[in-house]
Parts: structure tokens; C-alpha cells; sequence
């Protein structure tokens, strides 16, 4: 009989545990689909907003990176006019460039590097 009344007080107990829980659920219903909307939509879903900042960054550096190519072809694209109309052009950028010079000139190179530091100055 002992064994009887502790099983009938364990399944009034577990069925008492479960109307809470749903009694809970119940009450809180709509919140709940919000938050969970909210969950999918903000970070679970293929097409999440945490996606999305992702790729409008990223769009963002693609941009930049097309800007740049853009100012060096119309700057390239510049130079090419100018050498294919000016003659001058070319011997500039063979001086410049190539350091190439005529036979009764001398060319001195001069460089911003540090000279290196020896053992002794240490």
C-alpha cells in the first residue's frame, strides 16, 4: 500500500511540474515567439543581420578597393596619353625611372635610408 500511495504522490508531483511549466508557457506565449524570432532572425538564419553586417562590410572594402583601381587606370591611362603624344614624355620617365641619361650627363642617386649603424658605435 506504502509503494502505491509514493507512486500515486511521484506522478501527482511530475503532473504538477508540467502544468506549471505550461501554465508558464501559456502566460508568457507571445513573448516567447518573440524572443525566438528575434534569436533566428538577429543571429541562426542564412540571412541573419549579423550576415548582413558582414557583407555590407565587406561590400564596403570591395568599393574602396575599385576606387583605388579606378584613380590608378585614370592616372595610368593619363601617363599613356601623354607619352604617345609628347616625345619629351618618354625621355622623362627613361630619366626618372630607369635613371637612363645622355652620354654628357652624370647621374648622382641620392637615398633617404639611415646609413647602418656599425659594431663600434654600440
Amino acid at each position: 500500500m506504502c509503494a502505491a500511495y509514493t507512486l500515486l504522490y511521484i506522478m501527482t508531483m511530475t503532473t504538477r511540474r508540467i502544468s506549471i511549466i505550461f501554465n508558464f508557457l501559456g502566460h508568457y506565449k507571445y513573448l516567447i515567439v518573440v524572443v525566438l524570432g528575434c534569436i533566428m532572425v538577429g543571429f541562426v538564419d542564412d540571412n541573419s543581420m549579423l550576415r548582413r553586417l558582414q557583407l555590407q562590410m565587406q561590400i564596403a572594402d570591395l568599393q574602396e578597393e575599385i576606387e583605388k583601381y579606378r584613380s590608378m587606370n585614370d592616372a595610368d591611362t593619363k601617363q599613356l596619353r601623354d607619352l604617345q603624344r609628347d616625345p619629351r614624355a618618354v625621355e622623362k620617365i627613361a630619366r626618372e625611372r630607369y635613371f637612363m641619361k645622355a652620354d654628357d650627363e652624370d647621374i648622382f642617386v641620392l637615398s633617404d635610408d639611415l646609413s647602418p649603424e656599425t659594431e663600434t658605435e654600440k
